[in-house]
């Protein structure tokens, strides 16, 4: 057995890239940024910024493409693909991205950065505090439809 599971908590670099397959399957795509602070041997802080591909399909794809833009903070949860491509001169190239099969907005109720969004509806408030703390994380059906499945259409 064997278990591929990613969770990230950071935020967005870039505004969504929404497309479409030839068979209609929305994807979008966002780099995520995540940081740490840390002291070096000699106690100064040191901060260290780690880039993330994210690609979500699908209905949380088209709720990421409507409701994320830059710089929004974001959860993201979902498993570690790497797949390859030739560039235009030929050269193989590789590519690691997380593919999302959950996603939370973060921040407060009423700022630029609250809400939740919900696959097939509107985003709903952040719930207050000592409220999230005493609830489980949302179901999988929640937020996605099923993980990509490698016999779709792959738009790039």
């Amino acid at each position: 057995m064997s278990v591929n599971k990613v969770i990230l908590v950071g935020n967005l670099g870039k505004d969504p890239e929404l497309r479409y397959t030839p068979s209609g399957a929305a994807v979008a795509s966002f780099s995520l940024a995540t940081s740490e602070r840390y002291k070096d041997k000699s106690g100064e802080w040191v901060d260290k910024t780690e880039w993330h591909n994210i690609v979500a399909w699908k209905q949380l794809a088209e709720i990421c493409g409507k409701y994320l833009h830059k710089g929004k903070q974001v959860y993201i949860e979902g498993r570690i693909q790497t797949r390859s491509y030739d560039d235009r001169d030929g050269n193989k190239r590789y590519i690691t991205e997380i593919v999302a099969d959950q996603m939370k907005m973060l921040g407060r109720a009423g700022e630029e950065n609250g809400g939740q969004a919900r696959s097939g509806g509107e985003p709903r408030q952040s719930r207050p505090a000592s409220q999230a703390a005493s609830q489980s994380t949302p179901a999988y059906e929640d937020f996605a439809d099923p993980p990509f499945n490698p016999d779709d259409d792959i738009p790039f």
